[in-house]
């Protein structure tokens, strides 16, 4: 395609907490842009990279064989300096003296706010949520979200085989530090006894212990909390079991593992749509936009619109969950 469109060059970074997927967003964009006839640069090392200029060309021969690959061959880092008013206006004076009139960002809520900064100081910018957390509040999905469930499901099952060899009881803490997601799905899918997110408050004699009794009474002899690290000192979780019922009790930190990986086939599917979907907004002009999923279609919605929604965690699920448990009482607490 004949470049008459509305940017000529665009600028592609990730920034905050890698997940499965970006390395799949990242092949979207410059494969789209170069359809368009778009000239594609990769910035490093995210706002950090953009402040220094960190810059390398990206065509179609630079994201071959990444669709598959974990992480980012991008870099992420962290930028104190971005987050000041002179930093920002440093990155948008950076982007028009290297020619770049475009840029898509791909990350999180973070990210966005830096996009939105960015967007105040005249840069046309198009956000792609990549997040394991999935708190996006604009968007029912976020790339890296389905694989780093099956990432930490698969390493539940694993424990629950041993704890059921012993008879014990495994807290398995989750990431998830503002945001329950992640908890709530791999609770659910690995028949947990009990689910603790950063969202609910609870009681612990009432919401863990006791609740560990009922199941004890209804024949388990085996138990599985899972933890969202946000919900509370998981270490201290799985002291208090013990001490109260008399259960060994052993806590496993899955932590960063949950990150990595081969994305799989949802998250490499989304961020091929999303990447496609950013340029095609860049070629029309448009700017300070977010792709998001709704109802499994995918829309643009104003970064500020979108920084402005709050994401509640699935009601339905919670209650799907109680059922499940053949307790009296539900045990997402």
């Amino acid at each position: 395609m004949a470049n008459d469109l509305a940017v000529k060059r665009i600028g592609v970074l990730t920034s905050g907490g890698d997940a499965p997927g970006m390395n799949a967003a990242i092949r979207a964009t410059v494969r789209t842009a170069q359809c368009f006839g778009i000239d594609c640069v990769g910035i490093r090392h995210g706002y950090a990279g953009l402040l220094r200029g960190d810059m390398l060309p990206l065509n179609e021969k630079s994201v071959k064989g990444i669709i598959w690959r974990g992480g980012t061959m991008l870099y992420t880092a962290r930028s104190p300096e971005f987050a000041t008013e002179e930093g920002v206006k440093r990155a948008a004076d950076t982007l028009r003296h290297n020619g770049i009139d475009g840029l898509v960002v791909i990350g999180g809520d973070g990210s966005f706010r830096g996009a939105r900064d960015l967007a105040a100081h005249g840069v046309k910018v198009i956000g792609i949520p990549c997040t394991i957390d999935n708190d996006i509040a604009c968007t029912s999905y976020t790339i890296g979200y389905d694989t780093a469930c099956n990432t930490a499901v698969e390493a539940v099952d694993k424990l629950n085989d041993t704890m059921q060899s012993h008879e014990r009881c495994s807290v398995v803490e989750v990431m998830g530090r503002h945001a329950g997601h992640l908890a709530l799905n791999v609770g659910i899918a690995s028949g947990a006894t009990i689910i603790l997110v950063p969202e609910n408050e609870y009681d612990f004699e009432r919401d863990v212990i006791e609740r560990i009794r009922k199941a004890r009474l209804a024949g388990r002899n085996n138990f599985t909390v899972i933890a969202a690290e946000g919900s509370a000192c998981s270490h201290d979780i799985s002291k208090k079991i013990q001490e109260a019922t008399g259960i060994e009790t052993r806590l496993t930190q899955l932590g960063h593992i949950q990150r990595g990986g081969g994305p799989l086939v949802r998250d490499r599917v989304v961020a091929s749509y999303m990447g496609y979907f950013a340029i095609r907004l860049l070629a029309e002009g448009k700017g300070g936009r977010v792709v998001a999923m709704c109802d499994d279609k995918y829309v643009d919605i104003d970064i500020d619109e979108a920084l402005g929604m709050t994401k509640d965690l699935n009601a339905e699920a919670y209650q799907m969950f109680t059922v499940l448990t053949f307790l009296d009482e539900g045990c997402i607490v």
